[in-house]
C-alpha cells in the first residue's frame, strides 16, 4: 500500500505514545469528519505500540460488529502491516489476529459492540490495550466493560469516532472529560487527510446537508434540528415519471392499522431508482380502517402486472408479512430499521441522485415537507408525518446500501 506524506495530526497519532510529551497519557481519542485519515493511522500506531511495548500480550480491536471492524479496519491494516514486515495470521474461527515481529508475538482479538448484550462477550479477558473503532456507535455498557479489561500495567486506551449529538454519552463522559481521564484528544477535519483530492473534498461537501454536514464534513458534535430533509423543499428534487421501460421494480411498505400505511413502488432505469407510484391509506382521513387482506389488495393494485423483485416490509408488521407470504405472489424481505443510519443513507442517496421522488407521489412529497427532528437535543425525528418517510428509508437501508446481505440480492435476481 502506498501513502502520501502524513499530515501533522496523523504523525502525532502515529508517534504520541513514544514522544516525550505523549507517553504520559493513558490513552488517545481522535474524533472529527469522515474520511479525515484518523482510522488507519490510529490502527497502525496501536499495533506498533503493542509490538514494541509487550510480548505475549492480549489486545482487543472493537467495532460495532465484527463484520464492520474487519471491513473498515482489519483488511486495510493487514495490508499495511505486511508491507512493513510484520507477520500476520488471521484466525477466522476465533476472530483474532496473531502478529509477529522478530521475537515478539501478540494476539489481537476482534469484538463487536452491537447492543447492550455485547458487554458479556468481553467479560473475563485481561488486556494490555484496546482500540475502539467508531466508539460512539457502541453501547456505553460495552465500552466501559471493555475498558475495565485493560488492567495490565502500562496498558492504554485508543478511541476514534465521528461526531453524534452533543448530549451523546461518549461526548459528555469521554471527550469533555479527556483531560480528567488523562487522555490525549485530537480533532480531525477532512483537510487532515492528504490523500483526499480537492475533487473528493468537494464531493463530500455536497453529499450531506443539515446536521449530517455539520458532523461528517465539519466534524462538529451538533444537535439535529428543523426539517430532516431540508433540501427536498427545492422543486428540482421532484421529478416526472420517466416514460421509459424500467428494468426492475421493488415495493417498500410501512404498514399501519390505526396509523397510515404507505407503500412505494420503485422503478429502476439507467442506474437510478424512481419512486413512480404509491399507495397511502390513512384510516383517520378515510373514516374506516382496513384489514391485512384489504391492504394486500392495495399492494397488488400498486404492483399491477409488473414483475416485482422484492417487497420490503416494516419488520414489526408480522401479520402483514404472513399474508404476503401466504398468497405466494411476492418475495417479502423484512426491512432494516436503524432510524438514524437510515435517514443518513436516504439523505445521501437523494443528494447523489441514486433515488428520485416522482411528482405523482403526493403523500410522500407532503411528508418530506413536514418530517422534523425532535427539539429535545437527541437524535430522534418526531413520530408524526413519517409513514412514507419510513417506507423510503426501508427501501434505501435494506436494498441500496452495500452492507446488505448478498442473499437478498441473489433471491431477488432469481425471481
Amino acid at each position: 500500500m502506498k501513502f502520501k506524506a502524513f499530515s501533522s495530526k496523523q504523525l502525532r497519532v502515529l508517534r504520541w505514545w513514544c514522544s516525550s510529551g505523549g507517553s504520559k497519557y493513558d490513552g488517545i481519542i481522535c474524533d472529527g469528519a469522515v474520511r479525515s485519515g484518523k482510522t488507519l493511522c490510529m490502527s497502525v500506531s496501536f499495533v506498533s505500540w503493542a509490538m514494541l511495548c509487550f510480548n505475549g500480550g492480549s489486545f482487543a480491536i472493537c467495532g460495532k460488529t465484527i463484520r464492520s471492524v474487519k471491513r473498515n479496519l482489519v483488511s486495510p491494516l493487514i495490508s499495511v502491516l505486511l508491507s512493513l514486515g510484520f507477520e500476520v495470521t488471521e484466525k477466522l474461527s476465533s476472530n483474532c489476529l496473531e502478529i509477529t515481529s522478530a521475537q515478539t508475538h501478540n494476539t489481537f482479538y476482534l469484538f463487536g459492540g452491537r447492543d447492550e448484550s455485547s458487554a458479556a462477550l468481553i467479560q473475563g479477558i485481561t488486556l494490555c490495550g484496546i482500540l475502539f473503532d467508531e466508539a460512539a456507535l457502541m453501547p456505553r455498557s460495552f465500552v466501559e466493560q471493555a475498558v475495565a479489561r485493560c488492567s495490565v500495567e502500562k496498558s492504554k486506551l485508543w478511541f476514534n469516532c465521528n461526531p453524534e449529538y452533543p448530549q451523546h454519552w461518549f461526548c459528555t463522559e469521554w471527550i469533555k472529560k479527556a483531560q480528567k481521564k488523562n487522555l490525549l484528544y485530537i480533532h480531525f477535519s477532512m483537510q487532515d487527510n492528504p490523500s483526499l483530492s480537492k475533487a473528493m473534498l468537494n464531493r463530500y461537501q455536497h453529499m450531506y446537508s443539515g446536521s449530517f454536514y455539520q458532523r461528517y464534513v465539519l466534524g462538529k458534535w451538533t444537535a439535529s434540528e428543523g426539517l430532516v430533509y431540508p433540501f427536498m423543499s427545492d422543486d428540482k428534487m421532484i421529478f416526472d415519471v420517466p416514460q421509459v421501460p424500467f428494468e426492475d421494480y421493488i415495493i417498500s411498505c410501512d404498514y399501519g392499522t390505526v396509523n397510515p400505511s404507505s407503500f412505494g413502488l420503485w422503478g429502476f432505469y439507467d442506474n437510478v431508482w424512481y419512486r413512480i407510484s404509491e399507495y397511502y391509506y390513512n384510516s383517520r382521513r378515510e373514516g374506516s380502517s382496513r384489514t391485512d387482506e384489504e391492504h394486500y389488495n392495495g399492494l397488488c393494485e400498486l404492483a399491477g402486472n409488473r414483475k416485482i423483485s422484492m417487497i420490503i416490509v416494516d419488520p414489526s408488521a408480522a401479520s402483514f408479512i404472513e399474508v404476503i407470504k401466504r398468497h405466494g405472489r411476492f418475495f417479502v424481505q423484512p426491512a432494516k430499521n436503524n432510524v438514524i443510519d437510515g435517514i443518513r443513507q436516504v439523505s445521501t442517496a437523494l443528494k447523489q441522485g441514486k433515488i428520485r421522488i416522482c411528482r405523482c407521489c403526493s403523500d410522500c412529497i407532503r411528508e418530506f415537507g413536514l418530517y422534523r427532528w425532535e427539539s429535545s437535543g437527541r437524535d430522534a425525528p418526531l413520530k408524526e408525518n413519517d409513514h412514507a418517510m419510513d417506507d423510503v428509508r426501508y427501501f434505501v437501508a435494506t436494498f441500496l446500501e452495500k452492507d446488505c446481505d448478498d442473499t437478498i440480492f441473489a433471491v431477488a435476481l432469481e425471481r
